[in-house]
């Protein structure tokens, strides 16, 4: 299955929650429901966006991009971010009103129930974004993966809360728990923000994967190979490194660059990193 494919579940997830919580706030008034809504909103304009990013993600290399498009999902990891920040406000704007003029809720019971369907069908569709993400080493699939499971326990927490202002008919528990949401998505947006800006700046690849390729490394230094000065970065599902090989200043030309795509053929086969040597003679 796609990448693409798994965002456009997440699309018809998002429009099927919207209306189940939209729905759920209008039995109830309750502004913890509203604030549950407001995120599903932002669950659609995230995934939406996504969608498109990975496709773009996705274009071969052209001219004027010889490395590819892969730095095209950072760009969707910290669009969300930034949507979540904007809901979160929202959401605390209207939650310090509603403190100090609490409202009565109705219709407590219909409402929970379609809180408790939406959460269910986030659930199951965050679960396959998070194993996706994986498969397809997508930052964009991960990015929308949390963002459904920070709606998930954020749905949890306002059930909590509007069922224990219900129980002590203390409806400034409502808001109360609102903001607490609100709180909660702010420290998801900034986790999101920083994941694309650590993307953007060129991160060095992970400890798994630099092992990877000393392992390769190493294979060809009983052949008297050596190796210097590994770089290595990320650019979304793609990944490169630069290395220098050293080898015999008297070696022929023809025979060192066989070496060195042997070297980067047998990279790319054990990484999936793409490898780029640079020859130089031992010192």
């Amino acid at each position: 299955m796609k990448a693409t494919s798994y965002l456009k579940l997440s699309i018809v997830a998002a429009i099927a929650t919207i209306a189940l919580k939209m729905l759920a706030w209008w039995l109830t008034d309750s502004i913890g429901y509203l604030s549950d809504a407001m995120e599903s909103f932002v669950n659609l304009a995230g995934a939406t966006f996504a969608l498109a990013m990975v496709a773009l993600a996705r274009t071969p290399a052209d001219a004027d991009h010889p490395y590819g498009h892969g730095k095209a999902e950072y760009f969707s990891a910290g669009f969300e971010g930034i949507l979540i920040f904007g809901a979160a406000v929202a959401i605390l704007v209207s939650s310090v009103d509603r403190i100090f003029y609490p409202v009565p809720l109705d219709h407590l019971g219909a409402g929970t129930l379609l809180s408790m369907v939406s959460t269910l069908i986030n659930f199951v569709v965050a679960r396959l974004l998070l194993a996706a993400s994986v498969t397809h080493r997508s930052l964009a699939l991960e990015a929308d993966s949390r963002h459904l499971m920070t709606d998930v326990w954020t749905t949890v927490g306002v059930i909590a809360g509007v069922g224990l202002a219900m129980l002590t008919r203390n409806w400034w528990i409502d808001p109360l728990v609102a903001i607490a949401v609100a709180l909660n998505i702010l420290r998801e947006g900034f986790h999101l923000v920083r994941s694309a800006v650590d993307g953007l700046m060129d991160k060095a690849l992970g400890e798994d994967e630099t092992a990877q390729l000393n392992g390769v490394f190493a294979a060809f230094k009983e052949q008297g190979c050596q190796f210097a000065n590994l770089r290595t970065r990320s650019a979304g599902q793609q990944h490169f490194a630069h290395v220098d090989l050293r080898l015999p200043g008297t070696m022929s030309v023809a025979e060192a660059h066989r070496i060195a795509d042997a070297v980067e053929d047998k990279s790319f086969a054990d990484t999936t990193i793409v490898l780029t040597t640079h020859i130089e003679p031992l010192p």
